[in-house]
């Protein structure tokens, strides 16, 4: 929150590569979710290729009420569950539970908290039946299907999005409001 906006472009810049990496990561990605999953991390599970989730996990694009957006994930997102959706649920930054999340295909099983480490071992024993480079051709051609070009050609409108946010007067009144644990003044 104290960095200018050339210092938010390059912070952003650091997340955006994360994200893009992770997306375009060679080999299959599994994610678990479990507790809050609320902004960013809503962005790495778009990008994983399995997402498991407990069934008392719960989500949100808090963005919005800290008088930020979600610029850098919404593609990836927007990929994952569609504009339709994503306009309700990055707009109103309400927090919704596993369900929905498998509903809006966000994850892609729900499973008890307690049952989390033997579904994950599981994936990743079914997995390992499969061949390392096909694989990786797989994870290549769905990108080509995919159109992910797209993604990259948004991805500095979004870098510059989220610095001026993030250094606007309502990003600065957001961002203390979050750290403060107290409420922005818009907030009812």
């Amino acid at each position: 929150r104290e960095f200018d906006h050339a210092r938010n472009l390059e912070d952003a810049s650091l997340l955006a590569n994360v994200l893009q990496r992770l997306d375009d990561f060679p080999v299959p990605v599994l994610m678990l979710a479990r507790g809050a999953v609320f902004g960013g991390a809503l962005g790495l599970l778009c990008c994983a290729d399995h997402v498991l989730a407990a069934e008392d996990a719960r989500f949100c694009f808090s963005e919005a009420r800290l008088g930020l957006a979600p610029a850098l994930i919404s593609p990836y997102v927007v990929r994952a569950m569609g504009v339709r959706q994503a306009r309700r649920y990055m707009l109103s930054a309400e927090v919704f539970g596993a369900e929905d999340a498998l509903r809006l295909q966000l994850v892609h099983r729900l499973v008890p908290a307690a049952e989390l480490a033997q579904a994950r071992d599981r994936w990743l024993a079914s997995l390992l039946q499969t061949g390392p480079q096909a694989s990786r051709e797989i994870k290549q051609m769905l990108a080509r299907l995919a159109g992910r070009d797209h993604l990259l050609d948004e991805q500095g409108c979004n870098l510059q999005l989220i610095a001026r946010l993030r250094t606007s007067s309502e990003g600065q009144h957001g961002l203390a409001a979050f750290f403060e644990r107290s409420r922005p003044d818009w907030a009812q």
